[in-house]
Order: C-alpha cells, then structure tokens, then sequence
C-alpha cells in the first residue's frame, strides 16, 4: 500500500486550531510513551529508602540513604551526555527514532535494578549494578525530554503548541503518579518484610513491561512534519550540536535559565516532598504517599487547561506567576509542613499548583527557541544541564539539609533559584505568536 497520502498529509503546514486525527493520535501516543518511560525514573525515588537498606551496607541509615541518593544524582550526570548523543541522533534520524531508543533503554534498566541482588548477596557488585543501571537511565532521560518535547509541539495545531506541549509534563506527572500509586499500594497491602524482599522490585518489573508498551506505541506513529520537511529541503545538519552553540547561544543560555526554578521546585514538590516529610516531621511514608497521589490527580488534570491559558494569554505571564509564587510563598509553605495529612496534602497541593505555570509552558516555549534542524538538541543539552544541577541535587540537598539540622535553610535556596528564573522570564521575548516550522 502506498504511503504518499499520509507522507504528505504529515508534511502539510497546519493552518487551524483544530487538532486533526493525526495529530492527535501523535500526541496520544507521544503522552503514553513518554508515561511509561517516566514510571521507570520515578520508581527509584519513591523506593529510595528501601533502595538503601538493600544496596548498601547495615548500620548507619542517614549514611545509606545519603549513598542512595547520591546515585540518584549521579544518575543527573548522564543526563547532559544523553541529551547531547540522542538530542543529535533526534535531530539528524528523527523524533520517532530517537523516542524508541530511549524508551528500550530506560525499560531494560528498570529490569536490571529489579533483578539486581542485595548488598547481603552480591556485597560490593550491588550498589555497583545499581550505579551503572542508574547512569543508563539518566542517560535515556537526557535525550527522552528533548525528542518528546520536539515531537509533541511539532505535532500541535496552530495556537496550541502550549496545550500540546503541556502534555509532555502530563505525561512526567503520569508516570510519578503511576509510580507513586504502586509505592502507595506496595506500602498499604505489604509487610515490611514483603515490601523488602520483593515487592519494590515488583514494582520495577511492572515498569519496565510497561516500558515495553511505551515502545510499541513509539514504533507505530509517524515523525513529525517539521522534521519531514527540514530532511526533505536538506536542511538537516551533519552536527546539530555545533550548531546549536554557534548559531544559537542565546536560545540555550535562555533554556537553561527557564529550567533552575522549574526543576528544583519540581523534584523537591513533585518528587521528593513524601520523602521529605517522613524525615522531617516522622509522618508515616504511605500517608505521605497518599498525599502525594492526590495531589498528582489534581496536577495531572489540570496541566492541559495551564496550556491552553498560556496559548490565550502568552508564556512570560504564565510563567512569571509561576516563580513569583515561589520567591513569595517558599517559605510560609514549608514552615506550614508538620505531621499531619492535611498539612502535607496542603502544601504539596499549592507548591504543585504553582509548578503548573513551569510545567504547562517548558517543553513549548523551548520548542519556540530553535529551528527544527537543531531542535531537539537545542531542548535537550541545556536543560539536561539545569537538572543535573538544580533538580538531581535537589533530594540530596534536601536530605543534606535536615541531617545537619538545617532544614529551615530550605526555603531560601528555593526563593533564590526562582528569582533567577524570574528575572529570565520577565526579560525574554514573548513567543506566543511567533511564527513556527
């Protein structure tokens, strides 16, 4: 059967509002993808304690859960040398391969932390294994924000880039809350020493199958038009890394200015906060938990109409009362924390109504910074820069923190990192309107 008609109607521009079936069985399919390779990233820090007790070695647990965390951050590392290699191969091969490659490498990690044995095993290999399967993740998670980004906003009907953008971080917030769903129930419905011998790799077993749906999905869609034209004109670059350095400086400083308060507040309000709260308040994890899950509800939900706002009203608003809120509101929220579930479900509730204006418009007002040819790098390597240094640190310091008794420090890093972002949105050009291939 010919494929010409549907070459051609991916190629055509798009002059309405109205999403067509392509588009959205593309944006579909990018969201479930993109789902279910994030499930596999989020399962570690919602396991991370147990993670601890069976990688590293008995005794001092501040000590292991500090190891642990500190592979989670060196995990950010490769994120930087994912983004480079597989924000090129994006770029040069297309948006589809490149989201294939990194689904299959993020769903056979998961498999391996899963059927990795414990400290008490294996001694020294475990944590070792662990290390290495982490750094295949953080390097699938460099190259996956980039691809999916520049395959969702491509996809998107005209005047609603935001809204399909936003669906990248509905599909982030997916896979946490599937993630946090499976801590919530392996917490309830397990012993503890259920949960310690085989229910957390339980857990990782069910993501990296569900990693395995992602890829299927991936393999059926079209790539984008954006980039069947780019490739078609010629316009593809032989190096889209150099480009991007040489031709648009600018546009990748401005990302990675975007991204500091975004992803700090994201993993600390998202990610972190039921971890957070055990350690700080003694809170009973599965409480926080649930918290967290309903919180996720409510974020997930309302992402889609974030986007939509930020096509009517632009990305500086939108954006600007996001990182506002957190240089006025970082601390009254985290001094509110106690140990109680209305008070963690309050806080996380608000912080995560905040990240809506970040997490809405970040893969969109990227997108809009770079031609197709360099796009999905130009997304992929400052960003993955930013979150290797403000958002793999952020648990760490977190924990850091409230070991040396300073947790009340906290609010101030998170003020600070807003205000820089704060000062980027304000000054940078609007590109709502912006003309877009």
């Amino acid at each position: 059967m010919s494929t010409e008609p549907a070459e051609a109607a991916a190629a055509a521009p798009v002059t309405s509002h109205r999403m067509t079936p392509a588009q959205r069985k593309a944006i579909v399919a990018g969201t479930i993808g993109n789902t279910v390779e994030w499930v596999d990233w989020a399962l570690y820090s919602i396991f991370v304690k147990i993670i601890a007790d069976e990688f590293f070695p008995a005794g001092d647990g501040a000590v292991a859960l500090l190891s642990t965390l500190a592979v989670f951050a060196v995990g950010f590392v490769m994120r930087p040398v994912g983004a480079a290699v597989l924000g090129v191969y994006a770029d040069r091969h297309g948006r589809k391969k490149g989201m294939t490659l990194t689904v299959g490498l993020m769903a056979g990690a998961a498999f391996v932390i899963a059927l990795t044995p414990g400290y008490d095993s294996i001694g020294v290999l475990s944590p070792l294994v662990l290390l290495v399967a982490r750094l295949v993740q953080g390097f699938s998670a460099g190259g996956e924000f980039g691809s999916s980004s520049a395959f969702l906003v491509e996809s998107a009907a005209r005047g609603r880039r935001a809204f399909a953008g936003s669906w990248q971080q509905v599909s982030v917030a997916g896979g946490v809350l599937i993630a946090s769903l499976l801590g919530t129930v392996a917490t309830s419905l397990l012993s503890d020493a259920a949960l310690h011998s085989w229910g957390w790799r339980a857990a990782f077993v069910l993501g990296g199958l569900l990693g395995l749906v992602g890829l299927w999905l991936r393999v059926s869609v079209e790539d984008t038009a954006s980039f069947t034209e780019a490739r078609g004109t010629g316009r593809t670059r032989a190096n889209p890394l150099k480009a991007m350095f040489v031709e648009h400086p600018g546009a990748a400083l401005r990302v990675a200015g975007i991204t500091i308060a975004g992803t700090l507040t994201y993993y600390i309000w998202v990610n972190y906060l039921p971890t957070y709260a055990n350690l700080t308040t003694g809170i009973p994890l599965k409480t926080a938990l649930l918290s967290q899950t309903l919180c996720l509800i409510v974020f997930v939900v309302s992402l889609p109409f974030a986007g939509l706002l930020s096509d009517r009203l632009g990305r500086k608003p939108t954006m600007a009362a996001f990182a506002g809120g957190f240089v006025v509101f970082s601390w009254p929220l985290l001094r509110l924390l106690d140990n109680s579930f209305l008070s963690v479900f309050l806080v996380q509730l608000a912080g995560m109504l905040l990240v809506l204006g970040y997490s809405a418009n970040c893969a969109v007002i990227m997108a809009e910074q770079f031609p197709p040819e360099v796009r999905a790098t130009g997304i992929a390597l400052p960003y993955a820069l930013a979150v290797a240094l403000f958002g793999g640190t952020a648990p760490y310091l977190t924990t850091w923190l409230h070991e040396n008794g300073h947790s009340d420090l906290l609010w101030v890093y998170v003020s600070a990192a807003s205000l820089i972002s704060f000062l980027v949105y304000v000054t940078m050009p609007e590109t709502k309107d912006k003309e877009f291939r």
